[in-house]
């Protein structure tokens, strides 16, 4: 089936195209160039389809009540303690977005841009592009970002890549926001992930530098289980775990599965972590998708992602890339 292209609006005198992707087994993915949005996603069921991610109708919703919303965050993900950091001699200060920390690449980072749109027809794929001058957001670099989506049957593929002409760092994500049911949360989604520790934050929310060990705490989720705690009150996760080692590309980092089973999501990334959030802080005052109302635990995220502050703490896997170091990234995101 032919991939339709159609007019989603204008921002910063910059065309906004939504792509839609259809697949063989009737999953159906519209894609928005405004920071690369998965602006909905439909997934047959036993009664029709079902929308399985947060979303809106509008872009005028998305410039004013998003919260990352499908979108990619960069030019580095999660957050940067006191917005700044050091590189080669020099200290870069970056505009805070979060207190004091800068939070997803900042006020105008990549998920509140414009990429340019290419259909690749043989492949039922989309691949977007955006040029990122030195000085963006306070990070230094020229540099060439590219987001393909690609959909084959019920999943879903993201393949990233960035080059630049100056050192610099680069930690991209997805941003779903997924309710595989029917119900306003998704507390009762059973959530399993191949982790057995976490980054441990500090009171401002970023790293500490630690990596705790999970087992036994509310972040074991090596077993699957609720977001709910033994009397059935809401569990917040707002948590960089760390993925398990030597572990294979070809098995899923993290399984979650719908209330009533009729759904089940599996991701695979080559990413070292995962931030799993469950919509701690979600209040949008706009109906979403299908007039749906976003409050707290409306939607959970599994945000594949090197570990946050990295640029603070060398132990961490690196996220300084260079022109001798491209960036690239995938993850594929199965739901069926």
């Amino acid at each position: 089936m032919a991939i339709a292209v159609s007019n989603f609006g204008t921002f910063n005198d910059k065309r906004v195209d939504q792509f839609r992707l259809v697949s063989d087994t009737g999953v159906t993915v519209d894609l928005i160039g405004y920071g690369v949005a998965v602006r909905d996603w439909r997934v047959p069921v036993a009664n029709g389809e079902r929308t399985v991610v947060l979303g809106f109708d509008s872009l005028e919703a998305y410039l004013e009540h998003s919260p990352h919303f499908g979108a990619l965050a960069g030019r580095v993900a999660n957050r940067i303690k006191n917005a700044s950091f050091e590189l080669n001699g020099k200290t870069y200060q970056l505009p805070p977005n979060a207190g004091s920390l800068q939070l997803h690449g900042g006020e105008e980072g990549l998920g509140r841009q414009v990429w340019q749109g290419q259909v690749d027809e043989a492949n039922n794929a989309v691949r977007f592009t955006h040029f990122s001058p030195d000085g963006a957001m306070g990070y230094p670099g020229n540099v060439n970002f590219s987001a393909t989506y690609s959909l084959k049957g019920n999943a879903l593929r993201l393949e990233l890549a960035a080059t630049t002409d100056t050192a610099t760092p680069i930690s991209l994500v997805q941003h779903q926001y997924f309710n595989l049911g029917t119900t306003d949360d998704v507390l009762d989604h059973a959530i399993q992930v191949n982790s057995s520790a976490i980054t441990e934050l500090g009171d401002d929310l970023a790293p500490t530098g630690a990596i705790l060990p999970s087992r036994g705490t509310k972040f074991d989720l090596r077993t699957p289980r609720t977001m709910r705690d033994a009397d059935g009150h809401p569990v917040a996760y707002d948590v960089g775990m760390v993925l398990d080692t030597g572990r294979k590309h070809a098995d899923p980092i993290a399984t979650v599965v719908a209330p009533d089973e009729s759904l089940t999501l599996k991701l695979w990334s080559d990413r070292p972590g995962v931030q799993v959030y469950n919509g701690v802080w979600t209040d949008v005052p706009v109906p979403g998708l299908n007039g749906k109302h976003y409050g707290k635990h409306s939607g959970f995220c599994l945000e594949d992602q090197a570990f946050a502050d990295a640029v603070h703490n060398p132990h961490f896997p690196n996220v300084i890339y260079s022109p001798e170091r491209p960036y690239s990234h995938w993850c594929e995101i199965e739901i069926g």
